[in-house]
């Protein structure tokens, strides 16, 4: 098998402005092999959508009577979902949802995570009440499964599910509140920023961590991706650490070093899987060019490629030009839809704190 550009999609956006995006996925990399491991379901699921089989659900419903939206571009995962429904005359709580859609920028698992989705709704003929039971869990057992880095794919659709219950419910004139349905109407309001990376609030992340019962930093950023970037989110004051501690009323504790070691694609690397960064080391006298260059090249070897190649990745140096590093990224990177964030927050933050603050890197 060879590389291979599976399919291509465009999106329209929120307020009346149409704006178009096309996505190549691109479900091989260089070697031919997947860059993750999915199901067989999931796969089945992600084709037939490509190739947009009968019965499966790409699309928007014109005039929806539900219409829900999660995620951002700038992260590289957004989901728009829209559902119809047959009215019931007498009750709008017994209204049952007979069709969805969904467009999606995102990857493989974005995409088999929406058609899981609207297949269960479906399949199972439920009114928008009863479709708010279903958690990003019971998606993840739809697919038989996902990697623990695209968790958060699941828990995109949930969360685009329940806005789109939440439009459906103002559109109906019902009140969810009376059935004790939590609507989170202090996310409805700007909530303080916690993770930056990917404009995520402290109520939105609160919340997630009670529902998700998440215990610990590499599991909130395998769930919704908070603190997986630059992670200077996960121990700064009101960070994520400290939500975790609010949330589950826990004692701070002195922080280990496990504690310390940085995050990649949701995944906290094990002391004995790659060593910390070493103190820095602030050099009186300027290196020699010979010296600078190897002084990169260490770096790379011991520090940030046993990171990327942990979860399928690689990164090849390929030249040094006075201040500018110029590398590719290899397996797993390729395909990544984070990669830039990777280079920025990873590779190029590592080499301007250990070698010299002037470094730029650039992907060839």
């Amino acid at each position: 098998m060879t590389a291979k550009n599976v399919a291509q999609r465009t999106w329209v956006v929120r307020k009346g402005r149409k704006v178009q995006f096309h996505a190549v996925y691109n479900i091989l990399g260089k070697s031919g092999t997947m860059a993750w491991e999915y199901s067989k379901k999931t796969m089945e699921l992600f084709t037939a959508a490509l190739q947009g089989k009968p019965g499966t659900h790409i699309g928007e419903i014109a005039e929806p009577d539900g219409r829900g939206e999660h995620g951002s571009i700038a992260c590289g995962d957004a989901l728009l979902f829209t559902f119809k429904v047959e009215r019931n005359a007498d009750d709008p709580f017994k209204d049952k949802i007979v069709e969805t859609k969904y467009l999606t920028f995102g990857c493989t698992s974005a995409i088999a995570a929406s058609e899981a989705l609207c297949c269960i709704i479906e399949d199972r003929h439920l009114t928008p009440v009863e479709a708010l039971k279903i958690t990003n869990q019971d998606i993840v057992d739809f697919l038989e499964g996902l990697p623990d880095q695209k968790i958060h794919c699941s828990v995109m659709g949930a969360e685009a599910l329940q806005a789109a219950v939440f439009d459906w419910a103002k559109k109906r004139g019902v009140s969810l509140t009376a059935l004790g349905i939590d609507v989170h109407t202090e996310e409805q309001e700007e909530g303080r920023i916690v993770c930056k990376c990917f404009t995520l609030t402290e109520p939105y992340i609160k919340r997630k961590i009670k529902e998700l019962n998440l215990r610990t930093i590499p599991e909130i950023a395998s769930a919704v991706k908070a603190g997986g970037a630059c992670m200077s989110c996960q121990h700064a004051p009101g960070g994520l650490q400290d939500m975790l501690d609010e949330v589950w009323k826990t004692e701070t504790q002195q922080q280990t070093q496990n504690d310390l070691l940085p995050i990649l694609d949701g995944h906290q690397l094990s002391i004995g899987t790659v060593s910390t960064l070493p103190p820095v080391q602030h050099d009186t006298k300027e290196l020699s060019p010979f010296q600078f260059a190897k002084k990169v090249e260490k770096l790379l070897a011991d520090y940030v490629r046993p990171m990327l190649q942990r979860d399928g990745g690689d990164l090849e140096l390929i030249d040094i030009k006075e201040m500018m590093v110029y590398v590719e990224l290899r397996g797993a990177c390729t395909a990544c839809v984070g990669a830039g964030q990777t280079l920025k927050n990873l590779v190029e933050r590592a080499l301007k704190e250990q070698v010299d603050a002037r470094i730029r890197v650039i992907q060839v």
